[in-house]
């Protein structure tokens, strides 16, 4: 029982100093060190992107972080349909074979779809840097240039 108390000793000693409100006001602030302290995580990135019946992506250059969710406010100002489509060259050719059976969804996580007046938003995280490329392929508009150039810098 005696040594069951002499280790309860240091035990309440760091308690009562842990507990200790220190009982004087301090008038300087803390110091501060130059060391690195981790950042916060970055905020997603938005992009507004109009398209028009003209068969245009405005703005036509876009620039967006690597490994940041990025999110598309895309808006169809025009009175057709249009869609908004992401992927390198390649991607948007098998898109565009894709769209042109006829019948295939055009909501899927690397596009949207959008009637008349309608927006919408479409959040992509873009995991390297390079160019890729928006497009649109509702029938003819690709062709017809609706598309826009997207730089990922990082």
């Amino acid at each position: 029982m005696r040594i069951a108390r002499f280790a309860l000793i240091p035990v309440a000693t760091l308690l009562l100093a842990a507990c200790s409100s220190g009982g004087g006001a301090t008038t300087s602030p803390p110091a501060t060190t130059a060391s690195a302290v981790p950042s916060a995580p970055a905020a997603a990135t938005r992009v507004e992107v109009e398209l028009t019946d003209a068969l245009r992506m405005e703005p036509a250059q876009i620039s967006v972080p690597a490994g940041v969710p990025v999110t598309f406010v895309v808006t169809n100002s025009g009175a057709t349909d249009h869609e908004f489509y992401l992927g390198d060259e390649e991607a948007q050719m098998e898109h565009e074979e894709e769209m042109s059976m006829g019948g295939m969804s055009h909501d899927d996580p690397a596009g949207i779809s959008l009637r008349p007046g309608e927006t919408k938003e479409l959040t992509y995280t873009f995991d390297a840097a390079g160019q890729t490329l928006a497009g649109c392929h509702v029938a003819g508009h690709y062709g017809g240039g609706m598309k826009a150039a997207i730089s990922v810098e990082g």
